[in-house]
């Protein structure tokens, strides 16, 4: 399956909420006019791309039709379609360093999917023949543990973990010291869900890169924050509050293909000027795939020819 289908498969739910919308609300009658443009502004609401973000996309479109006098619907979908690439131009996609210890520290709340992310991640650079090390530095949760250790399991990808309680400083610690002795291409980190609002848990966090600056200051390190896209504007918000909790260097949506909500990848980038990194598109060891602008916009919205006329 081809990049562009995995993204359209993923991105399904929310595609075809806008392309119902579309037919509702205007391509019977080929145009949109001022009531029409509202109605799309709260589509694109009601699809998580957030206030702001849609407004903008609104006026662009406004403005284009003004200039033009051109209001088809096939012209407010193309004005639509280079709005959001525009707002998604700077996205950049997770790459290593082949000369550096590549150091990934997954972070974000509970239930977002990092244990399971960093597990795909670990498939897919051992698939490139990558020498991978994980470490379970959320000593939290039993289960946590577990759940990592069973993805090294099946990606054949050594953990470095100690027991439930321990400091998770000492486990990145010794996972930094395990990594180099292998000569290790990539590290991943899977991290205890923690909310900015929690100053203890923040300062572990800040703990942690301490240790990395530290231990690995050589390292090509990327603090990679994992967003759950069906939680919609509470994504936003968290994204937000990391990034000026922490330094983030990079997004992760997950279970893009959950709801009607794919817009969300264009709010947070709105939000926080962070580039999104990675997608999750599904359920699959491989329905992790690099964030690329053009297959998400091209995803998300509707084919001209699949309006109604």
């Amino acid at each position: 399956m081809s990049i562009f289908a995995k993204f359209k498969k993923g991105l399904q739910k929310t595609r075809e909420f806008v392309t119902e919308s579309f037919n509702r609300i205007a391509a019977n009658l080929g145009y949109f006019d001022e009531d029409m443009l509202d109605e799309l502004e709260m589509v694109l609401v009601q699809a998580d791309c957030g206030i702001e973000c849609a407004t903008e996309l609104t006026d662009s479109i406004r403005e284009h039709i003004k200039r033009t006098g051109d209001s088809s619907v096939e012209t407010v979908l193309e004005v639509l379609r280079s709005g959001m690439l525009d707002m998604l131009k700077d996205v950049q996609p997770l790459e290593l360093d082949p000369n550096r210890l590549n150091i990934l520290l997954m972070v974000g709340v509970n239930g977002t999917g990092k244990t399971t992310t960093s597990g795909k991640l670990a498939k897919r650079y051992r698939d490139q023949g990558k020498r991978v090390l994980m470490a379970a530095a959320d000593t939290f949760r039993a289960a946590a543990i577990e759940q990592i250790k069973v993805w090294g399991e099946r990606t054949a990808t050594a953990v470095i973990a100690h027991k439930t309680g321990s400091d998770p400083s000492a486990v990145v610690f010794d996972a930094i010291d395990a990594a180099k002795a292998r000569n290790t291409d990539v590290l991943i980190v899977d991290t205890a869900g923690r909310l900015h609002t929690k100053q203890n848990l923040m300062d572990e966090l800040a703990k942690i890169r301490r240790i990395i600056g530290r231990e690995a200051p050589e390292a090509n390190l990327e603090t990679l924050l994992v967003i759950d896209a069906t939680t919609g504007q509470n994504a936003i918000v968290q994204a937000k509050a990391f990034a000026e909790a922490t330094d983030v260097t990079g997004l992760i949506i997950t279970k893009l293909d959950g709801n009607a909500k794919g817009g969300v990848a264009l709010a947070v980038v709105k939000e926080t000027d962070l580039p999104v990194k990675l997608a999750g598109l599904g359920e699959s060891e491989d329905d992790l795939q690099d964030f690329d602008s053009e297959n998400f916009v091209n995803s998300l919205l509707p084919d001209p020819e699949s309006l109604t006329k």
